[in-house]
């Protein structure tokens, strides 16, 4: 890990949909002389990565995603582009296999010389990129909610983190469910268990609750009956889930045939949002919660105006979830970053992000700021589902300083 970073504050143009005004038109000649790191900039271009898994168990996932970052830049060149560059974008799958995830950002960094990627989607897929990112010095913006337990100098995290999600979460259902039983459930690699484990510790040593049952399945895999069976005998108050992908579509599909359904469990799950209920149903996730920073239901004027452009540009059956806006927002970070550096080189956007305070502040969530530790202020939600696939907010949090190291749960 390399040092700690803060990104500085720039009020700028978020286009018609972010709306966020800019201190100063860029000076293109100070942008000029920009060309000189080695990077893939020429006097009218800048490239970009966006790397996620187009195909495999994660795409139903990570699609909105990257069509979510294609809106930012297609938004930010009708704008004027960055430093007079216009954005072109490189797009890699990832797979759903995180060594494809290493060897494509090998590729983006050393082969293409993109000046920023966009990308991944699981930590799996994040952690087996990072090694790469810190040797190469790339710039990584990771869009999804995560474990937290990690900072970077060369990733920025525009997802929430553990104390953002997974603990104000359990204290929400906790407080308003009367909840003292939680079954753990969730798919089997580093995310869902390192969340489960922050999980466990927040349920048996602040909310003073009781872990009845625990079961972690294969990336992708489609049989739940064992789990779902033990959970009809252990009658747990809460079924907490960490269940991802495509494996959301089998686990609720089962749950309500086995007749589990939000009319008689409580269910709260950290891994579904609009983009997984395309292919779980509404009809399969009626009553049960997801928490998240993001619902694409919000009825704010700016996420008013990204629903629109977002179907606009993708059609009217697209839908948003919560890293699918998260993903939006990376593309305007860096924008904002550059423009303060006057350069696309990497350490020169990072000693001029230090500064401190950029701040989004009608992002289609509402107001966001980026932190030092290089994660972003944001709310916590939790919705409910209904069975046209939109989610309905029953709790809204405070903004939130991200603490991806919180004390007494490493």
């Amino acid at each position: 890990m390399k040092s700690k970073f803060m990104f500085s504050k720039l009020g700028y143009l978020m286009g018609a949909v972010l709306g966020v005004s800019m201190t100063a038109n860029i000076n293109t000649a100070v942008a000029a002389g920009v060309n000189t790191t080695g990077l893939a900039v020429t006097d009218k271009t800048v490239k970009v990565g966006i790397l996620h898994s187009l195909t495999g168990t994660m795409a139903i996932s990570e699609t909105g995603a990257q069509e979510a970052e294609k809106l930012a830049i297609k938004q930010i060149n009708e704008s004027g582009g960055i430093l007079g560059r216009q954005i072109e974008y490189i797009q890699e799958d990832g797979a759903s296999d995180w060594p494809t995830f290493a060897e494509k950002s090998r590729k983006l960094l050393v082969k293409d010389k993109v000046a920023a990627v966009f990308g991944c989607w699981t930590s799996a897929s994040r952690k087996a990129a990072l090694p790469v990112f810190e040797k190469e010095n790339g710039l990584l913006y990771y869009p999804t909610f995560y474990e937290g337990l990690e900072q970077s100098h060369n990733v920025i995290y525009t997802g929430q983190e553990a104390t953002q999600q997974i603990l104000a979460g359990l204290d929400w259902v906790a407080k308003e469910k009367k909840a003292k039983t939680f079954y753990l459930i969730g798919s089997d690699y580093i995310w869902p268990r390192t969340t489960m484990k922050i999980a466990r510790k927040h349920i048996e040593k602040v909310l003073g609750g009781r872990v009845v049952g625990e079961d972690y399945k294969p990336l992708g895999n489609t049989q739940f009956g064992s789990t779902i069976n033990k959970i009809r005998l252990k009658k747990p108050d809460v079924i907490y889930a960490a269940v991802v992908g495509g494996s959301n579509v089998a686990w609720f599909k089962q749950l309500k045939a086995a007749g589990i359904t939000g009319k008689k469990q409580t269910l709260l799950t950290l891994s579904v949002t609009e983009d997984e209920v395309l292919g779980i149903g509404g009809q399969n996730l009626k009553g049960f919660y997801s928490v998240m920073k993001y619902f694409q239901s919000q009825t704010n004027s700016n996420n008013m105006k990204f629903v629109k452009e977002f179907k606009k540009m993708h059609g009217e059956d697209s839908v948003i979830g919560d890293v699918t806006q998260a993903a939006y927002l990376g593309p305007w970070l860096w924008k904002a970053a550059v423009e303060r550096a006057g350069s696309f080189d990497v350490d020169k956007v990072v000693a001029e992000s230090e500064k401190g305070d950029i701040e989004l502040k009608t992002a289609p969530e509402g107001y966001v700021k980026l932190h030092k530790n290089h994660h972003l202020w944001s709310k916590t939600r939790v919705a409910q589902w209904n069975e046209d696939g939109q989610a309905t907010v029953v709790f809204e949090s405070d903004l939130i300083e991200p603490n991806p190291f919180p004390k007494g749960y490493q």
